[in-house]
């Protein structure tokens, strides 16, 4: 088994985008998918998380299917609804090699002009990238 990768998305992505992403030993890489519960303020305010949970849920079930059928051995969890909590946890089972953030421009969710990318270069000791990707 090659490196662990440690994949978080907002949005289904292929294994293509992984490649892209993390180079062309992301084939032989171990991936966990890890979605966060991503919120609008008005659900967050009204305490209802489930549509962001059930969103989440559906984003990383989406991506793990296509980086199976295309060979890539993926396993998938649902993360806190801030990316860097979503990393953090998911570090304590997954001792990943890479951190990569798949990032979607224009989106609601902008990790880049939020600042997540950097923070996460800052906190975390696994390499951290990001990769845009276009819904779909």
């Amino acid at each position: 088994m090659g490196k662990k990768i440690l994949a978080i998305v907002s949005e289904p992505v292929s294994a293509d985008a992984l490649r892209s992403a993390a180079g062309d030993d992301a084939s032989d890489a171990e991936v966990l998918v890890v979605a966060p519960a991503l919120n609008t303020r008005s659900r967050f305010f009204l305490s209802d998380p489930d549509p962001a949970i059930e969103r989440a849920e559906e984003v990383e079930e989406e991506t793990v299917e296509r980086l199976d059928e295309s060979g890539i051995d993926a396993a998938g969890d649902t993360g806190e609804s801030d990316p860097l909590l979503a990393i953090q946890d998911s570090l304590q089972t997954f001792p990943a090699d890479e951190i990569v953030l798949f990032i979607r421009p224009g989106g609601e969710q902008n990790w880049l002009e939020e600042g997540v990318v950097h923070e996460a270069q800052e906190r975390f000791d696994p390499p951290v990238r990001h990769f845009l990707v276009e819904p779909g």
